[in-house]
């Protein structure tokens, strides 16, 4: 299948001190047109960077991405801007990635007036109502205040900004983290809907892995920069290879009485500033060995199952 969007060799470094920071570090992913690619790892990891990455909302310290096969980080401030169409992200907190100054009339229009999408007053209504009711927004919102509604109605608005343009990739930066639970559900189901009515292409990230299982195609988890395992997502929960992803899944809450008897990862997160060769996950593995500190690729193993593990290395 044709990849949407590409990342090849992907690097982002923050000066931090004396050193750098390796915060995207070597990453390589594809996702097609239509699929949904779960990134998960722990706090730091490096997924929200890697978003933005993806979008060139930060400049890569090196790589490529690809999208349709067109390097976008080396294109122009006009070729990007026209690209800005086809790629939109959602973000985190509904209630901060919204100008309090604006309605929602005016948050919704912004993108469709700066493109001159619609230059008629009663065409570009007829496009926010339309939105909004996508979106499953009442059309009495229209003139409300990002600080008039709560947290489900924000990032709806979030969600019809971001669709506003009819884009093909979005990255969705953990968009339902700051909301209930029951208003978690109704987004999810919201973003599902959207993706099969419009075909388009998600980055979903988060630390929740009960999540991201129901709405991804693929999941790639992270550690430190780094992709430690990549699969499609049933694959992956039925069949966990590297100890980080395995660790991660025995830490997911069960129903039952008792104690929930998750896996325990014993000793300190590596330095992510200038940090050694080899396995990252090094110093925390129950596995470790000296080939640990070589270098470590991922290698896929079959069914588009890839882990980066001297475990699965070939010798």
């Amino acid at each position: 299948m044709t990849p949407l969007i590409e990342l090849v060799n992907l690097k982002k470094y923050f000066k931090a001190g004396s050193g750098y920071l390796h915060a995207v570090d070597g990453v390589n992913l594809k996702i097609a047109e239509g699929r949904t690619m779960g990134i998960v790892g722990e706090s730091g990891c490096g997924k929200s960077t890697l978003g933005r990455l993806s979008l060139r909302l930060l400049e890569a310290s090196a790589g490529e991405v690809l999208y349709r096969g067109e390097n976008i980080l080396r294109l122009g401030t006009r070729r990007i801007r026209e690209l800005r169409r086809e790629m939109q992200i959602i973000f985190q907190d509904p209630f901060s990635s919204l100008d309090p100054r604006m309605a929602v009339f005016d948050i919704i229009s912004e993108p469709l007036i700066e493109y001159k999408v619609c230059r008629d007053r009663a065409l570009l209504e007829e496009k926010v109502v339309g939105l909004m009711e996508t979106v499953g927004l009442a059309e009495n919102c229209m003139n409300a205040y990002p600080h008039e509604m709560d947290g489900g109605r924000r990032q709806r608005v979030g969600i019809a900004r971001a669709l506003a343009l009819e884009p093909k990739f979005i990255v969705c930066d953990e968009p339902v983290s700051a909301l209930d639970v029951s208003i978690q559900a109704q987004i999810l189901n919201l973003i599902m809907d959207l993706q099969e009515t419009m075909g388009m292409a998600y980055m979903f990230i988060t630390h929740d892995l009960s999540v991201v299982r129901h709405i991804s195609s693929e999941i790639a988890v992270m550690y430190l920069g780094q992709c430690v395992e990549t699969a499609p997502t049933e694959e992956l929960f039925q069949n966990p290879l590297h100890p980080y992803t395995r660790a991660l899944m025995s830490a997911i809450p069960e129903p039952r009485l008792g104690k929930n008897r998750g896996k325990v990862i014993r000793g300190e997160v590596s330095d992510p500033i200038d940090p050694p060769p080899g396995c990252r996950f090094l110093p925390r593995c129950d596995f470790s060995a000296a080939a640990c500190c070589g270098d470590i690729q991922l290698k896929e193993l079959d069914g588009g199952h890839f882990v980066a593990c001297r475990m699965y290395q070939t010798t």
